[in-house]
């Protein structure tokens, strides 16, 4: 973003003298909700099969289960760390659900096992990070191997089937018409992360720790247990996921939602959240989450190989990171 904007008389005025309405549209997320509309007109006469109402209710399921874990992934970023085990985590999460349907287990029993797999999970990614002061991405990447190891011990190439009628709710039941239940979801967890960032306390101290871990320390935040909470919120958020993903696909496999990982850290990037931490924002992801539903959604009404998509994921993730160092280069 420039540090000044153009005045009707081709005069220049400093960013911070102009008006709110001015900065929006001068933001990452305006660019974004641009791109995402271009992408909509796009995939509409790409295929006549996009605008129809159930069809685009079937596109957000592309996204939404992502995006859950993205809202708590985006705040871990923003404070200096990453958590790269979390499809590993639904692996795991899936996993210890079907176990427990087995020994004839109820759906509330099932998703709380979920949620408490998770966030035990995120509990032991924290502990290595916040406690033994291991950084982040060599710690999670040693989770990732072990958590989806556990679930191919427990499995090998079975699988778990059986899920109660109750529990296909969370991933295949709409809320009303062609409003999904995961839809729904992702729209309160939009909400209340949104809230938790930009309007609490503890959304200035994710910043603050992010910008500045040493300088927050010494203002009084407790950097650890900052740290601690996100890595926990992240697991809770992956145990969420692993349960609308168990339940719309009716089983569990130690393969479940491999690569996520990759997916998750490529929406919160595209949102506007700085890799390195101390800047971003939630209505970014939001924004973020709806261009790669669109984009994989078109993709797949083309009949393009998943391994395609794979290829364009990986170029878009090395793409946003790379560009606004290019533009600093460029600019220089």
């Amino acid at each position: 973003m420039s540090m000044t904007e153009s005045t009707g008389t081709g005069r220049r005025i400093p960013d911070q003298l102009a008006t709110p309405a001015q900065k929006a549209l001068k933001s990452w997320e305006s660019l974004l909700l641009l791109v995402a509309i271009g992408i909509f007109v796009l995939n509409s006469f790409a295929s006549p099969y996009f605008l129809d109402a159930w069809n685009l209710s079937d596109a957000t399921f592309n996204f939404t289960e992502k995006a859950m874990i993205a809202f708590a992934m985006a705040l871990l970023i923003i404070a200096g760390e990453i958590d790269l085990s979390v499809a590993s985590i639904i692996a795991l999460a899936s996993t210890a659900m079907g176990v427990v349907m087995q020994a004839g287990a109820g759906t509330p029993v099932i998703v709380l096992v979920g949620l408490l797999t998770g966030l035990a999970c995120g509990g032991f990614n924290g502990f290595l990070v916040t406690r033994l002061g291991l950084p982040s991405i060599v710690a999670t990447i040693g989770t990732m191997s072990l958590f989806r190891g556990i679930s191919y011990i427990v499995l090998g190439d079975g699988a778990f089937r059986g899920y109660p009628d109750s529990f296909a709710f969370f991933g295949q039941g709409y809320a009303f018409w062609v409003i999904s239940v995961e839809l729904v979801i992702f729209a309160l967890l939009a909400v209340i992360y949104a809230i938790v960032l930009h309007r609490t306390n503890f959304g200035r101290a994710v910043y603050a720790v992010g910008n500045n871990a040493t300088g927050a320390l010494f203002s009084g935040i407790r950097v650890g247990r900052v740290k601690f909470i996100l890595f926990l919120l992240t697991g809770l958020m992956s145990g969420l996921a692993a349960v609308c993903l168990t339940s719309r696909l009716g089983s569990t496999r130690p393969s479940i939602a491999s690569g996520m990982e990759l997916e998750v850290v490529t929406m919160v990037v595209l949102g506007g959240v700085n890799i390195l931490g101390g800047s971003g924002s939630i209505p970014g992801v939001v924004i973020a989450a709806f261009v790669m539903g669109l984009v994989t959604f078109g993709l797949g009404l083309l009949n393009v190989p998943g391994i395609v998509m794979s290829i364009f994921i990986g170029m878009l993730l090395i793409g946003v990171v790379a560009l606004p160092r290019l533009w600093k280069l460029m600019r220089r």
